[in-house]
């Protein structure tokens, strides 16, 4: 390890000189970066604004790897490895086995006995799990501006259905009893996550389309990874307080906790990285809640997103009760800026109903009223989701480095 850091210090040097020449010309925030780092996991930092900061060691090696031609060989080897205690395949080049070796370690504040909490936190939320993962932050990111088009314009948004496959198998491997187990795979998806967002700096700026309308010059910064890491678990806990779940408190420490560790190993530092709900909901109302917004890519990819179970056999899960979703959980100025329609039989029951059937899941009503239609579809609709959810996750999911943008001449999947 210490002869990576001797060998890379200077070549990271260099490399940051160029992420201050970036910074200098980049996007600005409507209000400087506030955040600090007082709040985050490491208690300090140098309170840079992580719009100008981006993952140099990664960026710098994956672009090697493409302009060398590497990429289709590293993933076929990195096909097979899939667990987080596995040997890294023979064969990889020694740049990027230097690198992940280093990367696949879970940080020194890691806290087992939280993670065992989080694991307890995820059997009993399970199935709220899957609807806010897929429709709170699933549907979320459509409305995140750099991300909706940074998705449109990659690989990823020519088939939309694998590229989504893949971003939820995040979700479903940190709601692992083994997530971060020597038998788990949240380490191994994290890492490969991190490589691919390397891929997406390096190629997305040679797109024409993406250049046109992003607002930025390079994609996916240390703000814009921590913008997608508050659609998950700080929106989903604001759901969860918000229908008033009792969630003992070693319980919702551990959720977090895990989602801390996911952070890391993507690459975050760790100075942004909230030690507290509190922190959590600081940060977010400075780098999540002033960027929603809807733009043509995100509509599309709303669109497309809710058209995905269309082939589903399953009347719950059909395009009208997925917008209702939606719309409950993001509410209407969201839903109709995405030009989702209003639903006269599932909006109204959703409002009303909503409340009262977690009540009763939860055991918090003293006396129980009957449980008509309107419960066993909403119950129906939590269990159905999550069963296509991970249904759609038992294949072999192979998360890989991409080699080139979508080509805006092919029809989407």
């Amino acid at each position: 390890m210490d002869a990576i850091n001797r060998r890379n210090a200077m070549r990271i040097g260099g490399i940051l000189g160029a992420v201050g020449a970036f910074a200098a010309t980049g996007p600005a925030r409507a209000e400087p970066w506030s955040w600090s780092p007082d709040g985050s996991v490491a208690g300090s930092g140098a309170g840079a604004d992580p719009m100008t900061v981006w993952d140099p060691e990664a960026d710098a090696l994956v672009a090697d790897l493409i302009d060398r031609g590497e990429v289709p060989a590293v993933n076929e080897l990195l096909r097979t490895w899939r667990t987080n205690g596995q040997p890294l395949p023979a064969g990889l080049p020694t740049d990027l086995r230097d690198f992940m070796e280093y990367a696949r370690r879970l940080p020194q504040w890691t806290d087992p006995g939280k993670l065992d909490a989080a694991i307890q936190f995820n059997k009993k939320r399970g199935l709220y799990l899957g609807v806010l993962y897929g429709f709170a932050s699933g549907m979320m990111s459509t409305v995140i501006p750099k991300e909706a088009k940074a998705v449109y314009y990659s690989k990823g948004g020519h088939d939309l259905k694998d590229r989504i496959t893949k971003t939820a198998k995040l979700g479903y491997d940190i709601g692992n009893a083994n997530a971060y187990a020597a038998d788990g795979e949240m380490i191994v998806t994290c890492v490969k996550t991190r490589l691919v967002h390397a891929a997406v700096r390096h190629l997305l700026p040679q797109s024409p389309h993406w250049v046109n309308s992003a607002q930025e010059d390079i994609p996916i910064s240390q703000n814009d990874i921590m913008v997608t890491w508050h659609s998950l678990p700080t929106t989903v806990m604001k759901h969860l307080t918000a229908w008033n779940v009792p969630i003992p408190e070693h319980e919702s420490a551990g959720f977090l906790h895990s989602w801390q560790v996911a952070a890391h190993l993507l690459g975050v530092r760790d100075e942004y990285i909230p030690n507290s709900w509190p922190a959590a909901d600081a940060q977010a109302a400075q780098v999540l809640d002033p960027v929603i917004a809807v733009t043509p890519e995100g509509v599309k990819l709303a669109d497309r997103l809710l058209g995905l179970g269309a082939n589903i056999d399953f009347a719950l899960l059909s395009k009208p009760v997925l917008g209702a979703f939606t719309r409950f959980l993001l509410g209407d100025t969201i839903a109709d800026g995405l030009a989702i329609p209003r639903e006269p039989v599932w909006d109204p029951l959703l409002r009303l109903s909503w409340g009262p059937f977690i009540a009763v899941r939860e055991g918090l009503l003293a006396a129980v009223p009957p449980l008509g239609d309107p419960y066993w579809l909403l119950d129906e609709f939590l269990r159905k989701a999550a069963l296509i959810y991970l249904a759609e996750l038992r294949m072999p999911i192979s998360i890989e480095i991409p080699t080139m943008n979508r080509d805006m001449t092919q029809p989407h999947r």
